[in-house]
């Protein structure tokens, strides 16, 4: 009875240990979550408290409290648009230690993909006939494949014969593919028809959630909403995540990608094909690329050759924040970046009484984190200090 009980223990502790190492890191971005909004509402609080003083027009502290909701509601979308793209660049990262500054045209052009398909889709009456879920998902699974496909394409030209090369020449290289791409797909703009600014046509998809309503006076209150495209880009990158730490933690293809991000020539010996373990790794991150774009055009609604780059660069940050090469490093990376640009989008001008324009220096937070993070904690948030191998 004992012996024929053994298979069964084994296979429950394996399933444990399988479903431990695919939601376990859902607790470490929540965690971030909730604890950065925490962090980031208390100290908004306590300077509109020390300011409240100075100001005559208005109640800080009341404006603070008012707006804080939508604000952290904000702070999620941003923080899961840079936590997508965050995990394509720590996916190339962790198997070559290469950061592939082309990532952020690759997520353009899958949301040019998406737009390609909805101008197809509306020109032929089809598209308000679609579910919207049916749509979102073809839209994505199009997104991914071409800029998954692309991303191996780019792997194959131009980053592979640099393989062994000084790491400054396949970083010019990125850089180069990078401003190809962004001209290529203007061109391809131009021709379609597309237009520089493409339209990112979705169907209906309907009025926004309201989640509450904030009182403010006795005849006033302000709604608490989400936008269900919002929405839909948060569930799409949990479901991401949970999928890639999968594929990563509890596949042979997952143990094969690990074995050769460890030690390529070992894993070489051992039977796996290094080359195709990479190509296959660039598929996977330039797929997560190409539904954050598709993700991001269905949200904003037009997508045009450049778009990619300002994400792209916030995305890195946000990889390097968390640790780049850590999975879910990257999601808290971009989680924690979001909602930092979030209150300063929405807090600096209220504080500084119009002074500062939140909205134009959100985008500095990220490049004092950059520096910051690499001066005093390289290693990021939950990654861990390597010594260089010689």
């Amino acid at each position: 009875m004992a012996v024929a009980a053994l298979p069964v223990s084994t296979s429950r502790r394996a399933i444990q240990t399988t479903l431990a190492s695919v939601f376990g890191p859902l607790g470490q971005v929540f965690v971030f979550v909730i604890g950065s909004a925490v962090v980031l509402s208390l100290v908004t609080i306590l300077v509109a408290f020390v300011l409240r003083g100075t100001r005559t027009d208005v109640d800080l502290v009341q404006s603070a409290l008012v707006i804080l909701p939508q604000v952290i509601i904000d702070g999620l979308v941003r923080g899961f648009l840079f936590a997508t793209i965050a995990l394509g660049y720590t996916m190339v990262y962790g198997v070559l230690e290469f950061i592939n500054f082309a990532h952020g045209e690759i997520f353009m052009v899958g949301a040019f993909a998406g737009a390609a398909l909805s101008s197809v889709l509306a020109s032929s009456g089809a598209l308000n006939a679609l579910p919207v879920p049916v749509f979102v998902v073809v839209a994505v699974i199009v997104g991914m494949t071409v800029s998954g496909l692309l991303a191996v394409g780019i792997e194959r030209v131009a980053y592979r014969p640099l393989r062994n090369a000084p790491r400054l020449v396949p970083l010019i290289s990125a850089i180069g593919v990078s401003l190809l791409l962004q001209d290529a797909v203007r061109l391809f703009a131009s021709v379609s028809g597309l237009g520089f600014n493409a339209r990112f046509q979705t169907p209906n998809f309907g009025p926004a959630i309201r989640l509450a309503e904030i009182p403010v006076s006795e005849t006033r209150n302000i709604p608490l909403v989400l936008d269900v495209r919002a929405l839909t880009f948060i569930i799409a990158a949990v479901l991401m995540l949970i999928a890639l730490n999968y594929l990563v933690n509890a596949t042979k293809l997952g143990t094969a990608i690990r074995a050769v991000a460890q030690d390529r020539p070992t894993a070489s010996l051992m039977g796996i094909n290094v080359n195709q373990i990479i190509a296959l790794t660039f598929l996977i991150g330039g797929a997560l690329g190409g539904a954050a774009g598709v993700l991001f055009g269905v949200r904003v609604g037009t997508v045009n050759p450049y778009m990619g780059f300002l994400p792209g660069i916030k995305a890195f940050t946000a990889a390097v924040l968390g640790g780049i090469g850590n999975i879910p490093g990257a999601m808290v990376g971009g989680i924690v970046l979001g909602f930092l640009e979030a209150f300063v989008a929405s807090y600096l001008s209220l504080l500084t009484a119009g002074a500062f324009s939140g909205a134009s220096y959100a985008d500095i937070v990220a490049f004092a984190i950059l520096i910051l993070i690499l001066i005093f904690r390289p290693s990021g948030l939950l990654g861990e200090a390597t010594s260089q191998k010689v």
